[in-house]
């Protein structure tokens, strides 16, 4: 019930920002950029601020946004001309590269030189160390991941 509700309130948002957003568009030449991303993730943040406070339409660009799970999907949805710019890891570009595809992407940008995983957990741990997860059941990566016992 929780979960239907926040939902709810969620969608309500998405819904009050949309109809400002659409109503404080003044210039109507901006050049229309859509960008694929893999997952929302901490290391778009300049990208979602930049978004949010208008920077991109001060420069003459309107960007779209959109998830599209999964790199395959992103290469896809640049290779068939839906979005612009795929945000994922560059081993789609490789596999398309070396199937011998005339119509291959280009990696431009780097946008992490790490993996960006994070170690969280449900209760505060004031000195923690690596060996208070022995014993503990982690998921490894996102959602639907596998689960590991340490």
């Amino acid at each position: 019930m929780k979960k239907i509700i926040i939902s709810i309130l969620v969608l309500i948002v998405i819904i009050i920002a949309t109809f400002f957003t659409i109503g404080n568009r003044k210039d109507t030449n901006l050049k229309k950029v859509k960008v694929a991303e893999v997952t929302h993730s901490v290391f778009y943040a300049p990208q979602y601020v930049a978004h949010s406070l208008g920077y991109f339409e001060e420069e003459g660009l309107d960007v779209e946004i959109n998830l599209v799970p999964g790199a395959d999907k992103v290469t896809a949805a640049v290779l068939s001309g839906d979005v612009n710019i795929g945000l994922c890891g560059s081993e789609a570009t490789i596999y398309v590269y070396n199937g011998g595809e005339k119509d291959y992407l280009v990696t431009f940008a780097g946008l992490t030189k790490k993996d960006g995983s994070f170690i969280v957990s449900r209760e505060k741990y004031d000195d923690f160390k690596l060996s208070d997860m022995k014993g503990k059941r982690v998921i490894a990566g996102r959602k639907g991941h596998r689960m590991i016992n340490l």
